[in-house]
């Protein structure tokens, strides 16, 4: 299908860095035109091409196009995991006083929602739901959690399972709590991500009658990656490190979006204090 052909090529990309027209085209069994047409709509999914070139995400050359690496491909996971780690800890415990005992929560793929685990460790008949290898690590080592991991194809930028059969499996499941990961945050773009096929089952996500909770240091605000995922007013709560700034605050505030931090002490039962 032509979806699932053009978030191949975005993947391609993410991993290689460059594509040419000719190995495209052998790639998927297609002609040139069908390649150009594909690369077009990819280059101009919710953005004008220029401003993709002008921001350096997206760079045209003789015979096919490349991907800015510092400037949007995925970092590998590893050098991600000990940026911030004290912060992202923070974030994950503060998150993990939320979940209740008896809640069916889903834990997203990322270097923050993953250190939740040992913070759960005390709830009663929990459920984790997750398309996360390091989560399901990490959950593997206690066994009074039970942890259903989703299935699909294996994603190694960020160690995580993608594709049809992850949604397929969380359409399954009555999810009472939702933490999401993010690569950056802006009151412009939302929450972001560099991987369309993480995108599709975020934004499934987002459609679950559950509470939405966002885990992101302040390291990731006023940064956009690829594509936005949500609009941070969809979400319930968001948990950070740190106050951000005050046109945060505000937005916030407006759209009914409560932060969680330590320095409040914030809650699910408490009022934010702005």
């Amino acid at each position: 299908m032509k979806i699932n052909r053009i978030n191949k090529i975005q993947e391609m990309l993410q991993e290689t860095n460059s594509a040419s027209i000719d190995h495209l085209c052998d790639v998927f069994n297609v002609s040139k035109n069908t390649i150009r047409r594909d690369i077009a709509e990819l280059q101009t999914r919710g953005r004008d091409i220029a401003e993709l070139q002008t921001r350096g995400i997206i760079k045209k050359v003789y015979g096919g196009i490349t991907m800015n690496q510092s400037a949007n491909s995925p970092e590998p996971f590893a050098s991600r995991e000990i940026k911030n780690s004290a912060q992202k800890k923070k974030i994950a415990h503060l998150a993990a006083k939320s979940v209740k005992d008896g809640d069916v929560i889903y834990i997203d793929s990322g270097t923050t929602t993953m250190h939740m685990i040992p913070f759960l460790a005390e709830r009663s008949t929990l459920t984790i739901l997750t398309a996360s290898m390091h989560v399901i690590n990490a959950a593997s080592n206690y066994s009074q959690i039970n942890t259903i991991a989703t299935g699909g194809s294996l994603y190694i930028p960020s160690k995580a399972f993608v594709g049809p059969s992850v949604i397929q499996c969380l359409g399954h499941y009555n999810i009472s709590k939702i933490f999401l990961a993010s690569t950056g945050v802006s009151i412009e773009n939302g929450a972001t991500n560099a991987s369309p096929l993480e995108c599709e089952i975020k934004r499934f996500l987002m459609k679950k009658p559950a509470d939405k909770y966002l885990l992101v240091d302040t390291s990731k605000i006023g940064r956009a990656s690829l594509m936005t995922y949500c609009q941070l007013k969809e979400l319930n709560y968001i948990v950070m490190d740190a106050q951000p700034p005050k046109e945060y605050l505000t937005y916030f505030k407006e759209n009914n979006v409560q932060l969680i931090t330590e320095e409040a002490d914030l809650i699910l039962d408490k009022t934010p204090l702005y």
